[in-house]
């Protein structure tokens, strides 16, 4: 699931993850992810920003760890937030990696590989092994 207020955000990471076969759904804020899940939306992985309207990625993430049916979801924030605070902030609430904003295609491919969920021969869209 990606999580940012950002259309054209959602539609950058959408592209890269669905070049690495994941399927996607999407939500313009935490609370919307929430509701998502609530009614069975179960990812396997969220890719979340920080900073949104109505819920922000770093709530979005207290939650998820609070509701013990979700510990399975792996959380890596995609966010602007740069501050070593809030990076160390995010992954003790439960994030398992922290992406800054700009980054390239093959440093979430990186993140993914290091979290598990690729295979080591995992291709990115046109063919280039990640």
């Amino acid at each position: 699931m990606i999580i940012d207020d950002s259309r054209a955000m959602r539609s950058i990471l959408r592209r890269i993850v669905s070049g690495l076969d994941f399927e996607t759904s999407e939500a313009e804020h935490g609370q919307d992810a929430l509701d998502q899940m609530n009614a069975g939306v179960v990812p396997d992985i969220c890719l979340v920003d920080w900073n949104m309207p109505v819920m922000d990625g770093y709530t979005f993430i207290t939650r998820v760890r609070d509701n013990p049916d979700w510990r399975d979801v792996t959380l890596m924030m995609v966010t602007t937030e740069s501050e070593q605070r809030n990076i160390v902030r995010a992954l003790a609430a439960g994030a398992h990696e922290y992406v800054i904003k700009p980054f390239t295609p093959d440093a979430i491919v990186d993140k993914l590989a290091l979290l598990g969920l690729l295979q080591p021969d995992a291709v990115l869209g046109g063919g280039v092994p990640a």
